[in-house]
């Protein structure tokens, strides 16, 4: 039966990162040192530095994306609030006017 595949937390990896980056000694030394493979350091540290800007953004800050969705959910809103106004009006008048309650289509 072979190996088991081994899993390391978020925290050592961190620590194996940082040592990477800053480079005060070789991958190789690391991985060693860390009892990793030297590919999984460098694929680390690849990592940490492409989702390093993400680190930065504000957290409640909207993407362009979610203001747009947002703008869209508010116009239906309005939309829907404006056609129940208009058929609560439309109801009202027809029992002004014909005395008895809308057809059940209409409701």
């Amino acid at each position: 039966m072979g190996r088991k595949r081994q899993t390391f937390s978020k925290n050592f990896k961190a620590r194996v990162v940082l040592e990477a980056l800053r480079e005060e000694s070789t991958i190789q030394e690391i991985a060693v040192k860390h009892g990793v493979h030297p590919n999984q350091v460098s694929q680390w540290k690849s990592q940490a530095i492409a989702g390093m800007e993400e680190i930065f953004e504000r957290p409640n800050k909207k993407s362009q994306e979610v203001r747009q969705q947002e703008k869209k959910e508010s116009e239906y809103l309005k939309t829907i609030g404006k056609q129940k106004v208009e058929i609560e009006f439309l109801k009202k008048k027809y029992r002004q006017l014909y005395g008895e309650e809308p057809p059940q289509w209409i409701t």
